[in-house]
């Protein structure tokens, strides 16, 4: 898509007048002046455009920082040699050690350029091939080229290695905010309430095809002001705390609106690929495959597609194809991705034709990623727009502190519901409107004892606890359990430790507890587990490493032959998942590091977000390892380990008596030991 470059020019344009004009110095303090007042004005919809440029610009150009120290040659490295990939030839490997504890997710799918260096250039000539970044490995980076470079590729090679940022989702992005402005999407982006003097539609009465859902009242709600259009043109909202059933509440939104409006056409997205597979494999569990088309971006590696959903994608022979506009027009329901939306206006189909646009998980998603399927493609008087999602967990992932500073790291979501009434309680009775917003209460996934702390500190003590009986109560007789409830915190004075090569730390004295525990388990429950039901979270991606050589390790030792089964990431990678267990993995044993992640939002510290997604995963068993006098500091955990006038907790067990807590005759001597 046309984009304009205005902002990247304004960023250089102060310093080519110094240059080439010489105007005095005082005018780029008033040109830096006028983009600071700029960044710092509230957001409004005359200065939306301008405002979202900016703060994407400044995304993009800290992007492009983190990516220079890759570059090749650099202070290590003279030039690169790299490798034809031993399972797939027509990739080359790029040796940097630790390199996905660092930029990961930067570096898939960023372009790449290299040039010929050394006796390489007696290949080549003097000439740059450019490709792309297929996937980052533990070490390494797979790289992708055209067979203009492959075709004379021998091992060991040199050459320069230059990264750049993929633009293609900025773009896509800076293209939506143009057309928001342009199709006066105004009373979407800013809903005023209703005049008074407006009428609620009437509620249909309907035949819901989950039974369950028919026993939630507030899902039940949700769907008949989502089928009536009651918020019209303004975005309904569904408040899904964690483990609530806002994806089954969308899901039946959409079959009913797929029943009983003949006319609709339907747009659903997700941010991610396996949370729009998930959308699609519901809806067509009782919607006709003809009817709906699940549509994948040609970089998604087709082996991922659910078999249950190949005859409905555009994935033909192995290879992907796109419709035509007229073919695309004939679907009533697409599910894709928020980025993968951006195809649909590419091929130009009429802005109204989709009737009903629905954003899962739009909570974790960028402003202006939720824009992409709305500008151009939805009427902002008759369309209908559904986000689903909880402000309180984690937000967009912002890189630049700026940017995150001024807005850019607030959801849509979580924009629409801090400041506009007709999203936040009545000051006399304390509820929300159901004609504009629903909050879901019934939790379908935790124990009770889980669910304490978050549904006192974030959600009003409404949560109420509706999991599965002897799901939920699967691990309160686990022999290794000192008490009743499944929440153990378990007591480490560890050391924070950082590889020279990385910025990420690790504890190894963490490691060894969470390795015990995993290793308990697994022997103790026999056939009721297996390390597909046990997940570990640690906010830091070079922990995530140690965890996972330890891991292997265990899994020879022991011969666990599915150990890889069991989910080792930081809390990003396990926002709306879950596990039967949760291990968490604080890491941090310094308070000097522990503000430096307080100031640039790392770590689980101080970031109330990402607490609440790291415990709410667990359905039956959550340990948490960490040091009690680092973790203390933060209000929000120190509430969680002295918690004990719930009667809840909490077995606190330190490294020197781990190895008796595992003994029966010795364990009434544990603290908090009943």
């Amino acid at each position: 898509p046309d984009v304009p470059l205005l902002f990247s020019f304004l960023f250089f344009l102060p310093l080519l007048f110094l240059l080439f004009y010489s105007i005095n110095t005082d005018m780029i303090g008033l040109f830096s002046f006028c983009l600071l007042g700029l960044l710092k004005s509230p957001l409004r919809w005359n200065n939306y455009s301008e405002k979202f440029h900016l703060l994407l610009e400044l995304e993009e150009q800290q992007m492009n920082r983190a990516l220079i120290k890759y570059n090749i040659p650099n202070r290590n490295m003279k030039y690169a040699v790299m490798f034809r990939d031993r399972v797939n030839s027509d990739l080359l490997v790029l040796e940097v050690p630790g390199v996905s504890n660092n930029c990961s997710s930067l570096l898939n799918g960023a372009e790449v350029c290299v040039f010929p260096t050394g006796y390489t250039m007696s290949v080549y000539g003097y000439r740059d091939f450019h490709g792309c970044v297929h996937s980052v490995k533990l070490d390494s980076i797979e790289l992708q080229f055209r067979s203009d470079l492959l075709d004379y590729f021998e091992d060991g090679m040199m050459f320069k290695v230059c990264f750049t940022v993929n633009r293609l989702t900025l773009a896509l992005q800076h293209r939506a905010v143009i057309l928001a402005v342009k199709h006066t999407l105004g009373k979407v982006l800013f809903p005023a309430p209703p005049p008074y003097s407006s009428q609620q539609p009437e509620l249909p009465n309907l035949s819901v095809f989950d039974a369950q859902l028919k026993e939630n009242p507030e899902q039940y709600r949700a769907v008949q002001h989502i089928v009536a259009g009651s918020s019209k043109p303004a975005p309904y909202l569904v408040f899904g705390p964690p483990g609530t059933g806002k994806t089954v509440t969308l899901v039946e939104a959409i079959k009913q609106i797929d029943l009983t409006q003949a006319s609709c056409h339907i747009l659903a997205c997700a941010s991610c690929n396996s949370a729009a597979d998930l959308l699609c494999m519901k809806i067509v569990d009782h919607v006709d495959k003809g009817k709906v088309l699940r549509m994948y971006a040609k970089s998604w590696d087709s082996d991922c597609i659910p078999e249950k959903l190949k005859a409905c994608s555009n994935l033909k022979e192995g290879k992907y194809f796109f419709h035509a506009k007229e073919e695309l027009k004939k679907y009533r329901i697409i599910v894709t991705t928020l980025f993968t939306a951006g195809r649909l206006v590419t091929s130009r189909i009429r802005q109204g034709h989709f009737t009903h646009v629905f954003v899962d998980e739009a909570g974790h998603a960028v402003e202006t990623e939720c824009l992409i399927p709305l500008a151009g493609l939805l009427d902002s008087k008759t369309g209908q727009v559904v986000l689903a999602g909880d402000p309180k967990q984690l937000g967009p992932i912002i890189k630049n502190f700026s940017a995150q500073k001024f807005g850019l790291g607030v959801s849509f979501l979580e924009r629409l519901m801090n400041n506009f009434s007709l999203y936040q309680r009545d000051k006399r009775n304390r509820k929300f409107n159901n004609r504009f917003v629903t909050k879901l209460l019934r939790n379908y996934r935790s124990h009770p004892a889980i669910l304490e702390i978050p549904k006192e500190l974030f959600y009003d003590n409404e949560l109420q606890c509706h999991a599965d009986e002897n799901s939920r109560n699967s691990y309160c007789r686990w022999e290794h359990l000192p008490r009743k409830f499944p929440v153990i915190f378990h007591e480490v004075t560890g050391q924070d430790e950082r590889d020279a090569s990385s910025s990420s730390f690790f504890n190894t004295t963490e490691v060894t507890v969470l390795m015990d525990y995993v290793k308990k388990l697994l022997q103790t429950q026999g056939k009721t587990i297996s390390p597909k039901d046990i997940g570990i979270i640690s906010p830091y991606r070079q922990q995530v490493q140690e965890i996972r050589r330890a891991l292997e390790k265990v899994g020879k030792a022991h011969k666990v032959k599915d150990i890889n089964t069991l989910k080792v990431g930081v809390v990003e990678e396990f926002q709306g998942q879950e596990r039967d267990v949760i291990l968490v993995s604080i890491v941090r044993s310094s308070h000097v590091n522990a503000k430096t992640d307080r100031k640039f939002n790392m770590g689980l510290i101080n970031n109330n977000k990402g607490f609440n997604v790291t415990v709410n995963r667990a359905k039956a068993l959550l340990i948490v390892v960490g040091n009690p006098n680092t973790i203390k500091t933060d209000r929000t955990w120190k509430r969680y380990v002295t918690c004990e006038d719930k009667g809840l907790f909490l077995t606190v067990v330190t490294v020197e008596l781990f190895s008796s807590a595992w003994n029966p005759e010795l364990r009434s001597e544990q603290k908090g030991e009943p």
